[in-house]
């Protein structure tokens, strides 16, 4: 079928934003080269953490005709959801926790791909090729992608910000086989700016442009499924899921409006500042139906209670010690520890009395660790 590429580009752009997409813009199939030495030095660093699927599909990620060979151009699209509050309202409300903006609402896995898969549709129904959508959970480098095609650029927190936008975008991908002109690829404009590396609890960043995802209260709370290490406890302070703190101080965000949203990412209030002591006393199901429709249900009870627990023992709120000390006694090994740690920041003694009684009772190696660095006399108590 012949069509006018530019004609189709303008009618396909009409057709994205009416789906509620903000931002529109066209790549090449094939990355610069240094993006793939990059991701490949990244990754030999070791600082994906445990997040092994992005090693063992690396060549893929690096290289759209890797993922699929028919491709021959990009469409890369943007989903606002910037803030209408102030992500860092509930950073001095240390019995609340502190969820990331994007999990807030609906799951965005689920808002984006359904607009795609709209957009994809007219595409193949008025240039006759085939298409393929991605969000977030095949080994495409969207943010690289998103640049190429003139969304935004990279900023120094690794995430993409965009001019009219700020770090508040979902991006979503669709892989064609037309022959597409692209779009002019976006500039960086971070400048001498340093805000996202400076407000970092954990010094996540061990230089511009690259995140050491180990130390990220991100990756710590949301990907890490064993005990969070000690030495990032008390810098997570009340964050129970995500982190925003490098996207918001981001001074592009004063371009973002808050209107251009989708209505879907508006914040549910059970999930905008949830109490901790709520948090602390949820089994499965409850877990489930707070969680349900958010990105947060993947993750599982037992990670949020972890979390939770953090958040706990950072927020000096003696009034958790009850809630604290009952789950010492639940069956995940992680859980229990976490419980050890809240309660030796909240109430030491009480932690000893708790300690005497269960030390010789305790098998689990992590969880033996945790006792033994516990209490009035641990170096952290002193």
């Amino acid at each position: 079928m012949a069509y006018d590429k530019l004609r189709l580009t303008e009618s396909l752009e009409k057709m994205a934003r009416e789906q509620g997409f903000a931002a529109f813009g066209l790549a090449p199939a094939a990355l610069a080269p240094a993006t793939a030495q990059r991701l490949h030095d990244w990754l030999a660093g070791g600082q994906h953490g445990d997040m092994i699927w992005m090693e063992s599909r690396a060549d893929e990620r690096a290289s759209p005709q890797v993922l699929w060979p028919d491709v021959r151009s990009v469409i890369m699209l943007g989903m606002s959801y910037a803030p209408e509050r102030d992500p860092f309202a509930l950073e001095k409300i240390p019995d609340h926790g502190r969820i990331s903006v994007y999990a807030q609402g609906k799951d965005y896995h689920d808002v984006v791909k359904r607009a795609l898969k709209r957009t994809a549709r007219w595409l193949v129904e008025n240039a006759d090729c085939q298409v393929k959508v991605f969000v977030d959970t095949a080994p495409v480098m969207e943010k690289p992608l998103a640049e190429a095609a003139g969304l935004g650029w990279q900023g120094k927190h690794t995430n993409l910000v965009s001019q009219d936008h700020g770090s508040w975008l979902f991006l979503g991908a669709i892989y064609t086989s037309l022959e597409m002109e692209p779009s002019a690829g976006g500039t960086d404009r971070c400048g001498s700016c340093s805000a996202c590396q400076d407000i970092c609890p954990t010094n996540a960043f061990p230089e511009p442009y690259r995140l050491d995802a180990k130390a990220c209260i991100s990756y710590l709370t949301i990907e890490s499924k064993g005990p969070i290490p000690r030495q990032y406890r008390k810098a997570i302070g009340n964050h129970i899921y995500g982190c925003d703190d490098c996207l918001a101080v981001c001074p592009w965000n004063k371009f973002a409006e808050a209107a251009a949203a989708n209505k879907a990412f508006l914040p549910r209030a059970e999930l905008a500042a949830p109490a901790l002591a709520d948090l602390l006393d949820m089994d499965d199901a409850s877990f489930r139906k707070i969680f349900s429709g958010s990105p947060i249900k993947r993750s599982g009870r037992n990670r949020m209670v972890r979390n939770s627990l953090i958040a706990a023992g950072n927020s000096g709120d003696a009034a958790l010690v009850p809630a604290v000390t009952a789950l010492l006694d639940d069956e995940d090994a992680v859980v229990r520890g976490s419980a050890i740690w809240a309660l030796s920041q909240l109430h030491p003694e009480r932690c000893d009395q708790e300690k005497n009684m269960r030390l010789s009772l305790e098998k689990d190696a992590d969880v033996l660790s945790e006792w033994r660095s516990a209490g009035s006399n641990a170096p952290e108590a002193r």
